[in-house]
C-alpha cells in the first residue's frame, strides 16, 4: 500500500503528484470539465469572497497568470508575492513569509521555489491548503495534470479527458526530450503517465539524461538515440533548453541541435502523426523547429487552454467548494 506523500497536510494541497490515487485524478478531471461547461455568472460565484495567494519565488508565465486567472474566474481575490517586491528580497524566511500571508487573511497559497521540498514545508507550518507550482528540481504537479489532459482530449477525445484509469493511455509511448535532470515537468509526468497505462521514453544526452532516472518507476526506459524514440512516440514532448546550461556541461549547442533537435524534417520523417507538446518558454531553433511548433500536430496552445481549466479545478479543491466539498479528508 503507498504512502500517500502529502497526508497529514491540509486537504486539498497539492504537493506531489507521486501518491495521488487515481481516484483523485479522476476527481479532478471530472470537476475540471464541469466547471468548464459552467456559465460566467455561475463560475464566479464558486470562491466568491476566498482569498488566494501566489507565492513566487522564481519567474512565470504561464503557470502564474493561468493559477491568477483561474481564481478570478471563480470569483476569488487574488495577491502575487514575489521575491523581487517583498520583504523576501530583505532575507524573509519561506516560514514568516508564509504565517504573514495566513495573519492577511489568505486561504491557500500558490508556491514557486528553487529548493525542492519548499511546498512540504510551507503547508506543515502555515496549515493552509498549498498547491505546488513547481519547486526546484523535484515536481511540478499540475503541469503533468494538465499535459495528461492535453493528451486524452487530443488522442481520445474530450469525454476520455473526464476520467483516469489505469489503461487510459494503454498503448501510448510519451518521448520526453532534452534536459530531463534539471526538468521538474519532466518528472512529474514520468511519475503519472505510466500509472495510466503509458510508456515514457527519457531522451538525451547523458549529461541531461543520467541512468539514475531509471529510479522514476516502472514504465520508464531511456534512449540516447532521439530518432529511434520518435518512431516509438505517439506523443513528443520538448523541453526547453538553455544554451548557458550547456556550456557549463561542456555540450556543444550545434551537436545538440544536431542530435536532439525536433525540426521539421525530423518530424515529418519519423513522427510525421505525433503529438507535439512543449510546457513552455521554448527556445525556437534550439530544442524545436518554430514550423513544428506551429504545425498542425502541436498542442502547444491546447496545454496553456487546459492549464487553466485544470487549475481551475484545483483551487475549488484547494477551498473544499463544488464537488470536493464532500470528499474533503
Amino acid at each position: 500500500m503507498t504512502t500517500r506523500r502529502d497526508a497529514g497536510y491540509a486537504p486539498g494541497s497539492l504537493l506531489t503528484i507521486a501518491s495521488i490515487p487515481l481516484e483523485e485524478v479522476s476527481s479532478i478531471l471530472a470537476e475540471t470539465a464541469r466547471i468548464e461547461r459552467m456559465s460566467h455568472a455561475e463560475r464566479v460565484e464558486i470562491l466568491a469572497g476566498r482569498r488566494v495567494a501566489l507565492l513566487f519565488y522564481e519567474s512565470s508565465t504561464r503557470t502564474r497568470t493561468s493559477f491568477e486567472l483561474a481564481a478570478k474566474s471563480l470569483g476569488a481575490t487574488t495577491t502575487l508575492v514575489s521575491d523581487k517586491s517583498s520583504s523576501i528580497e530583505k532575507g524573509e524566511s519561506l516560514k514568516d513569509t508564509g504565517l504573514t500571508l495566513r495573519a492577511l487573511g489568505a486561504e491557500c497559497i500558490i508556491l514557486r521555489h528553487p529548493c525542492s521540498g519548499a511546498p512540504f514545508l510551507l503547508a506543515r507550518m502555515t496549515a493552509l491548503p498549498v498547491l505546488n507550482a513547481g519547486d526546484g528540481m523535484h515536481e511540478h504537479p499540475s503541469q503533468a495534470l494538465l499535459d495528461l489532459r492535453t493528451m486524452l482530449t487530443r488522442l481520445h477525445g474530450p469525454d476520455a479527458a473526464t476520467t483516469a484509469r489505469a489503461d487510459s493511455l494503454a498503448g501510448v509511448t510519451v518521448a520526453i526530450t532534452g534536459d530531463i535532470l534539471h526538468s521538474r515537468v519532466a518528472r512529474s509526468n514520468a511519475l503519472l503517465l505510466p500509472r495510466l497505462g503509458a510508456k515514457v521514453l527519457l531522451c538525451g544526452p547523458e549529461k541531461l539524461l543520467p541512468e539514475t532516472a531509471l529510479g522514476l518507476g516502472s514504465g520508464v526506459e531511456i534512449m540516447r538515440d532521439f530518432d529511434a524514440a520518435l518512431r516509438r512516440a505517439q506523443v513528443v514532448m520538448m523541453l526547453r533548453i538553455q544554451k548557458e546550461r550547456l556550456a557549463g556541461l561542456e555540450l556543444d549547442l550545434a551537436d545538440y541541435v544536431a542530435g536532439y533537435q525536433l525540426s521539421r524534417e525530423r518530424a515529418a520523417t519519423y513522427a510525421a502523426k505525433a503529438l507535439v507538446m512543449h510546457p513552455g518558454p521554448m527556445n525556437r531553433g534550439v530544442e524545436i523547429e518554430g514550423e513544428v511548433a506551429d504545425g498542425p500536430q502541436s498542442a502547444v496552445e491546447d496545454q496553456v487552454h487546459h492549464g487553466l481549466a485544470v487549475r481551475s479545478a484545483l483551487l475549488v479543491r484547494a477551498l473544499g467548494a463544488g464537488r470536493f466539498e464532500s470528499i474533503r479528508v
